[in-house]
């Protein structure tokens, strides 16, 4: 069996065997379901469980992938990402198939994460659940190498049409389609009125990020600190709830 040596950053070496082609799979048991994203999406548990040394090196490539996003952008190169991770260009191929391919991965992991907060059976009230999410998209958004990486990408978004418009589908789509997925459960339980998910699950994102990023992108002053971020977030999340109520109790909700 062929093996694969990673250099950690103590200067240690591991040795880790050869592996196939990429092949998620699905440890989640409450969850919602949506086959495009199984063994992406990964949901907040009290005691989130170890991730095994395949979740681990493909975490450590991921991560590479977007420190090269936010400074190269879309002229990422798999020799940029095999070298920053310590392995060979063949490595890579093998495990994820093309650079088109574990930048989609890269940008469903991106995605998951923003995602975390929302898991099916979540018992907490409704707008608890909705401020969690809101906030912790808005902390993850501003992190300063996903701003980067955003400001980076748009940069180049007419040399690589194709290519932009694949990560647009991979992270911004994912998102609200898991959004919406989540929506669809919390209609079925009750708890928030019937109507068009994928509408709702956009117009939440929209009302979160209000016009925030388009400061920052024009270099005007924004909310830079989290308290400010979380005010915006409560303020958002209680006029969607008002906007999409729970229908009276023992009927299903409809417009």
């Amino acid at each position: 069996m062929q093996h694969i040596v990673l250099k950690q950053q103590n200067d240690a070496f591991r040795v880790f065997p050869d592996e196939p082609h990429l092949a998620w799979k699905n440890p989640f048991s409450r969850r919602f379901t949506n086959c495009k994203l199984d063994g992406i999406v990964q949901i907040v548990h009290p005691t989130p469980s170890r991730p095994t040394p395949a979740e681990a090196r493909d975490q450590r490539v991921f991560d590479a992938v977007r420190e090269l996003l936010a400074t190269q952008g879309m002229h990422l190169s798999m020799d940029a990402v095999a070298a920053y991770v310590g392995c060979s260009k063949q490595t890579l191929y093998s495990r994820y198939g093309s650079k088109r391919e574990l930048l989609s991965l890269a940008m469903r992991r991106h995605a998951s994460v923003a995602a975390a907060p929302l898991a099916a059976g979540d018992e907490r009230p409704l707008r608890e659940v909705l401020l969690d999410f809101a906030v912790h998209y808005l902390e993850h958004r501003n992190q300063p190498r996903v701003r980067q990486a955003a400001q980076v990408i748009a940069s180049g978004t007419l040399e690589f049409r194709e290519e932009a418009r694949a990560l647009y589908h991979d992270s911004a789509d994912v998102l609200r389609d898991q959004l919406a997925e989540w929506m669809r459960t919390e209609m079925a339980r009750g708890r928030i009125i019937h109507d068009d998910a994928h509408f709702m699950a956009e117009m939440l994102i929209s009302m979160i990020a209000g016009q925030d990023f388009e400061r920052q992108r024009f270099h005007a002053p924004y909310r830079d600190v989290p308290e400010l971020r979380r005010r915006w977030a409560e303020f958002a999340v209680d006029a969607f709830l008002r906007a999409f109520p729970a229908p009276p109790a023992g009927i299903p909700g409809t417009r």
